[in-house]
């Protein structure tokens, strides 16, 4: 799953090129988290039934995360189908004054409410926890990044997922609040986006390194570590590479390729065997 923008080719096959977007099923309840250009796929080759209320989880507003929106055809082009967002790093705002002033000519044909789903924005603020009609809870901390972005916690059946992403480490690092959220985590999905000799190059733009997440991990005692928002000029050489350097120092650690498939509580498949389209991630009842 690539940072910044989708890339294409043949050094990106096994890793994937599209930018952020995660399935997350907590049994039978759906969460996607961002709308990057893999959320067109997501809606054309999803794992389970799309509901007819979707609830669309904003890390942050930049393009790499909302561009795909206008592409979920499954749910765009579904006049019965609502799409419900939620942004948590506006300070209270939600998303949609800034979407729709990214869905409009000039910059995009047609405006967002031309579409025939009905699209609910919701606005919160980063550490509010989300909970949802049906008593689902989704905790929340706020990222340090440009405009700031939002981490999400989510436990269901004794299984604790969290997402990291977009974040710049500080320092000292691990940030004891941020330990605290991931604390026990049985997958931690964090940004490693740069190495270490690619980041000092880098200083502010809100992305870390994998050793960075490795350090979290650890600190929190997170059972497994998932690296995405991977650099769109790594090819999948140099990926596999940092692969085998971080799983020495953390066997539980991997990149994360797209349409793979994690279930917590079961054995994962090995990298090779993920398919290379979308990334999933698939908080279920199996033990």
């Amino acid at each position: 799953m690539r940072g910044s923008t989708p890339v294409s080719g043949p050094d990106t096959v096994e890793f994937g090129g599209n930018t952020p977007c995660l399935e997350i099923r907590c049994g039978e309840r759906l969460f996607v988290l961002d709308a990057g250009s893999g959320l067109g796929a997501f809606g054309r080759e999803c794992t389970g039934p799309l509901p007819q209320d979707i609830d669309l989880l904003f890390s942050h507003l930049h393009l790499d995360h909302t561009a795909g929106l206008p592409f979920f055809k499954p749910a765009v082009f579904d006049a019965g189908r609502t799409i419900r967002t939620y942004c948590g790093n506006l300070d209270g705002a939600c998303a949609g004054e800034a979407l729709g002033r990214m869905f409009a000519p000039p910059l995009f044909p047609i405006t967002l409410d031309v579409l025939p789903c009905r699209l609910e924005h919701h606005g919160f603020k980063a550490g509010e926890p989300l909970v949802f009609a049906d008593g689902s809870r989704v905790d929340t901390i706020l990222l340090n990044h440009p405009q700031g972005s939002v981490g999400y916690r989510f436990e269901h059946a004794g299984k604790r997922l969290c997402v990291i992403s977009d974040i710049e480490h500080t320092d000292p690092w691990p940030d004891p609040s941020l330990r605290a959220f991931v604390e026990g985590a049985d997958l931690l999905v964090y940004d490693g986006m740069f190495t270490e000799s690619e980041y000092p190059r880098c200083c502010g733009w809100g992305h870390s390194t994998w050793q960075k997440g490795v350090e979290l991990a650890k600190a929190a005692d997170a059972k497994a570590l998932a690296i995405i928002h991977l650099h769109p000029a790594h090819s999948d050489a140099q990926l596999r590479a940092v692969e085998a350097e971080m799983q020495a120092a953390m066997p539980t650690a991997f990149i994360a390729r797209e349409r793979q498939c994690v279930e917590l509580g079961a054995s994962r498949a090995a990298p090779a065997a993920s398919r290379a389209l979308r990334p999933q991630l698939t908080l279920a009842h199996s033990a």
